[in-house]
């Protein structure tokens, strides 16, 4: 099993392994902290989802030994994604901080709903859907929008550096 190409293989790694730990951090926000995500909240995760499989692949590529313009292509298309990523999560820090406006149909979600049937006319009206002009919390001063532009873009620089590290081999 040969992992090669003049360090495509470190970066594949790094970025796919710094993606599972962005998704599994905002899944333990959801899950065991009480947050529950916005529409754009939600729309943020689907770039991670369809790298993170894209990145394993790229190391599938290296150690089945498939040509290296496969795995280079496939790590920049990572890229990509990682930057399509940043312009969602830039768009939603905007409507956080009340830059433009955010879409009208931003709201409520299946997950802050009752399981119980009983519950459900009370639901409608003690529960408040989460709101995307509203931080539901910041940490130095970035709400989990303005840390996802951060951890993209880092993500992204990565990808890009292990694909252009692999076409100069």
């Amino acid at each position: 099993m040969r992992l090669g190409f003049n360090g495509i293989a470190p970066n594949a790694m790094a970025v796919l392994a710094g993606m599972v730990l962005v998704i599994a951090t905002v899944l333990a926000f959801e899950h065991l902290g009480g947050y529950i995500p916005c529409k754009l909240c939600l729309g943020q995760r689907e770039p991670f989802y369809a790298a993170i499989p894209l990145s394993a692949l790229v190391l599938a590529a290296l150690a089945l030994g498939w040509p290296r313009y496969i795995a280079t292509g496939l790590l920049a298309i990572v890229g990509l994604l990682m930057l399509y990523s940043v312009v969602l999560a830039t768009f939603h820090s905007g409507v956080e901080w009340g830059f433009w406006q955010g879409p009208a149909d931003c709201g409520a979600t299946a997950g802050n709903i009752s399981s119980n049937v009983g519950d459900l006319l009370g639901d409608l009206t003690t529960k408040r859907p989460p709101s995307c002009d509203k931080a539901a919390g910041r940490f130095l001063g970035l709400s989990f929008a303005g840390w996802n532009v951060v951890a993209s873009l880092g993500l992204a620089a990565i990808a890009f550096r292990g694909a252009w590290q692999g076409q100069k081999a």
